[in-house]
């Protein structure tokens, strides 16, 4: 719900769009009875193929495109495959092109772990870029028509249930076929946009505080949740000063133990920052 107060704060001034991972009449899903190979032709002279394997180990779909020869130029496989009609079309490298979209799911068929596989056919068929696997998505037409992807970066999740994981956006663009991370661009919109960061704060006083991992109190979840994910959206925005900040709100009997956990769950997406954390200890 918190999330989606945000989404709303930026609907009043472009067009934001959200497709639903997992939903798709082109599909291919592992132990459905009804499952059946689907062709489809794109344009250009390709074609898209998706269905079940048979007999296969590590996955249950897969999803190919052909070119006007009947050469296989591009496939993903998964545990279930979505060809996602309402997003492929799109230009989402700013190259003029359409662009081809799949809906894959990496997680055996947990619902945790449904990801974009965007595909660009321009100039030669290449992936431009996975997202989405284990958080939420949204893609945004900025008034120049150039697309945004939101997406959600869980943080360190040893400190809270799964319910309360920490969270942050980052915020990405797609430059010379890569997918770049544009976050500090938006943080305007992130942290002055009525959702989670002020959440965040009314949470964070000092009575709330005394109850995380080695406070007086039981460790309290919701608490943890807000002052990690905080750090973590400090972090994202090149705020580095402020996210050290955060975290020395920590109680201190766990704080080293808790900076190293938070250094090495975002070394990945923030290796500035990991590496700051990493030094100070």
């Amino acid at each position: 719900m918190r999330y989606c107060l945000l989404i709303l704060t930026f609907l009043t001034c472009d067009v934001a769009l959200h497709a639903e991972l997992g939903r798709g009449d082109i599909s291919c899903r592992s132990g459905d009875e009804g499952n059946r190979s689907y062709k489809k032709k794109l344009w250009d002279g390709y074609e898209i193929s998706l269905g079940p394997v048979r007999n296969a180990l590590e996955y249950g779909c897969t999803a190919a495109i052909y070119n006007a020869a009947g050469k296989v130029v591009f496939r993903t496989n998964g545990f279930n495959v979505i060809f996602d009609e309402d997003w492929t079309g799109e230009d989402f490298d700013g190259d003029g092109k359409p662009d081809v979209v799949f809906q894959v799911d990496t997680s055996g068929g947990a619902h945790c772990c449904w990801g974009y596989d965007v595909v660009s056919l321009v100039p030669k068929p290449r992936r431009l870029f996975e997202v989405g696997a284990g958080g939420a998505v949204w893609f945004h037409k900025d008034k120049q028509g150039r697309m945004e992807i939101w997406q959600r970066t869980p943080g360190p999740y040893q400190y809270t249930d799964t319910a309360d994981q920490p969270w942050a956006d980052q915020v990405f663009r797609v430059r010379e076929g890569k997918l770049v991370d544009s976050t500090p661009e938006f943080c305007s919109i992130i942290l002055n946009g009525g959702g989670d960061y002020d959440w965040q704060k009314r949470v964070l006083t000092l009575e709330k505080i005394k109850k995380l991992p080695g406070g007086i109190e039981k460790p309290n979840d919701e608490v943890a949740s807000a002052l990690l994910s905080m750090a973590l959206q400090h972090a994202f925005c090149r705020q580095f000063d402020d996210a050290i900040s955060d975290l020395n709100l920590w109680p201190e009997a766990t704080r080293d133990d808790m900076k190293s956990d938070f250094a090495e769950s975002i070394k990945n997406q923030c290796p500035e920052f990991a590496a700051r954390l990493e030094k100070s200890q």
